[in-house]
């Protein structure tokens, strides 16, 4: 039996159980993965965040980023099966880089991590930390969403920013609460890779003060519903801004079943850059044994 060391931390209630594993080596297997993420019997979290070398992870993304970055995220999420990418993990991860002495923040510059959905950049901001998350694309995975206690299956339109989501408008509060997302929603047709799917009702009115303002729950694969989820909050944001047209700012408020996220749409030469932007927390350390 191996004792392993851990901090746990979350992004507005999505919570990580975080290894530092520096020279890769540790190899953790999936059923490992969920034993620490099992909320009865493990640690308890959405997801498990290695802490390696991009050099020292044996993967080929990381090989890729390592000229870049000298950290890779390695995300696993809580049935042990490999993310491409995570929106609030990577700014834990990026908090937890620097509250340990492992990298320090360049001035007037951004904190390059390394992920499986490429080099991420993270810099502070006024809520906790931003993250831009690269150029966002219709993935062409739109489907029919069925959920529990959703009286009507709804059209998803399928957004891709790292990893793949599909993300439904509904029209009331009360349809968004009385969803039971204890069960997955089932898509078709399905992605190939499956979906994180979001449901969004718009707030009344959409825009004030140009910020457009939403409120979103769900339910991540891999690891079901969850408080809040990174890269769910800017897909949810940016296909209510597609919906809403040209005039949609670029600007967004998304409240969460855990807290409240930034989303900031920005125009380069290689297209739209989504930043989400939020609180990242360590909550405490400790050893398990694994």
């Amino acid at each position: 039996m191996t004792e392993i060391a851990f901090t746990k931390g979350h992004g507005t209630g999505n919570d990580f159980v975080i290894i530092e594993d520096p020279d890769g080596a540790l190899a953790l297997a999936p059923e490992q993965v969920a034993v620490l993420c099992d909320r009865h019997f493990g640690i308890g979290a959405d997801g498990v965040l290695r802490v390696v070398r991009s050099r020292a992870a044996n993967d080929p993304a990381a090989d890729a980023g390592a000229e870049y970055a000298e950290w890779f995220m390695d995300y696993r999420n809580a049935d042990g099966s490999v993310a491409e990418m995570c929106g609030n993990g990577i700014r834990v991860f990026a908090r937890y880089l620097l509250d340990h002495g492992l990298a320090v923040m360049p001035s007037h510059a951004a904190l390059p991590i390394a992920t499986r959905a490429g080099v991420r950049e993270v810099v502070e901001s006024e809520d906790g930390y931003a993250v831009d998350l690269g150029t966002w694309r219709r993935s062409g995975d739109d489907a029919t969403v069925s959920a529990a206690r959703l009286e009507v299956a709804r059209p998803g339109l399928g957004i891709d920013v790292g990893n793949p989501h599909v993300v439904v408008a509904l029209a009331q509060d009360a349809e968004l609460v009385g969803l039971d997302l204890g069960r997955a929603p089932v898509l078709e047709p399905a992605p190939p890779s499956g979906a994180n799917v979001e449901f969004v009702v718009p707030e009344e009115p959409l825009v004030a003060d140009g910020v457009g303002r939403i409120r979103m729950r769900v339910h991540e694969r891999g690891s079901g519903e969850t408080l809040s989820c990174g890269t769910g909050v800017v897909a949810a944001a940016l296909a209510i801004r597609y919906y809403a047209g040209d005039d949609a700012p670029d600007e967004w408020r998304v409240d969460v079943p855990g807290g409240r996220l930034g989303v900031h749409v920005e125009a380069r030469e290689d297209g739209e850059h989504a930043w989400l932007s939020g609180p990242a927390e360590l909550v405490y350390s400790g050893t398990f044994a694994l």
